[in-house]
């Protein structure tokens, strides 16, 4: 057999150095983040009170994951994070199947990241007032059926009521930080927020999914359905919010379905199947049950914290 030539060698040798060169060039291409402009700040002084907003439901949401699936929450697992805000009022483990535990679990811990990923990168408050029992969710829920509920609904009960629950909480967060990202200038604040917005869609529509399942259920001891609980849930938002439709059940009419062709409605999106926004203002009323900024109440007895949430509060 012919022994290799000296030209075979120098080619095999050139063709490694080539691969090796563009794999270089591939990863620094892939991974390199892309030049920021001259005139770009990381952080806008006028960001920082828009995402310390989002504090308030950061917490709300934390507390209420970690304590439906480990029967504990934030004082437990990153007291820091608490920065020696009141504990939770009523919080408490709710009594889900294990797979649904296992999700609500890494929630909650999704939760204490966030709150570490704001806090370390704006600063932050203390934990607000949380009212979490079982009692504050029953009034919310009879406000969204119009009259009360008999017995009154109880969140930690099972795991659709749970799940029912966990519907009110994600969706603000998302539809929140989807309403502050086009007021934000600096660079590092639009990541932050663009990626905290990335989780909180995802476990909103991971909750919706897994109530789709059940769409059709009774929620017992109650005559109405999972569907019907979320759409009244979407109603009282909307009229709470005082802003249209920017909130709809797991079922809707044509009219409201993805280019008007389904009635299934994992994601609540609009009319281009684009994610609604919500402004501060909105999601106060929201969580304060109030349907007023400037009064407190629900979720937040004693009102959000934060520069914004306060605003509100010194004016009424």
């Amino acid at each position: 057999m012919a022994t290799p030539s000296f030209f075979f060698f120098f080619v095999l040798l050139l063709a490694a150095d080539l691969v090796s060169l563009s794999i270089s060039q591939a990863t620094n291409a892939t991974c390199s983040p892309p030049p920021q402009p001259s005139s770009a700040v990381p952080i806008d002084p006028n960001d920082t009170d828009q995402i310390q907003f989002a504090l308030n439901l950061e917490h709300l949401e934390a507390e209420l994951f970690l304590f439906g699936a480990l029967g504990r929450g934030l004082d437990s697992v990153a007291p820091q994070l608490a920065q020696g805000g009141p504990p939770p009022v009523g919080a408490q483990k709710a009594n889900l199947d294990d797979l649904t535990r296992r999700i609500i679990e890494e929630f909650g811990y999704q939760e204490v990241g966030h709150l570490r990923a704001i806090k370390s990168t704006v600063n932050g408050f203390p934990r607000p007032l949380l009212d979490l029992s079982s009692g504050s969710f029953a009034k919310l829920f009879d406000q969204a059926f119009g009259y009360n509920l008999d017995p009154p609904f109880d969140p930690y009960f099972s795991t659709v009521n749970f799940l029912l629950a966990s519907y009110i909480v994600p969706y603000v967060g998302l539809v929140a930080y989807v309403g502050t990202a086009p007021n934000l200038n600096g660079y590092v604040s639009k990541g932050l927020v663009a990626s905290l917005l990335g989780v909180e869609a995802g476990q909103d529509a991971v909750i919706r999914t897994l109530l789709y399942e059940r769409a059709d259920e009774c929620v017992k001891p109650y005559n109405n359905t999972v569907a019907e609980f979320t759409n009244r849930i979407s109603d009282l938002r909307n009229r709470l919010a005082m802003c249209g439709i920017k909130d709809e059940g797991i079922i809707v009419p044509l009219e409201l379905g993805a280019e008007n062709k389904t009635t299934s409605n994992i994601l609540s999106a609009d009319a281009n199947s684009l994610s609604y926004a919500r402004i501060p203002a909105e999601i106060l009323r929201i969580v304060y049950g109030t349907g007023s900024e400037y009064k407190p109440g629900g979720f937040l007895p004693n009102g959000g914290n934060g520069k914004v949430a306060r605003d509100f509060l010194n004016q009424s």
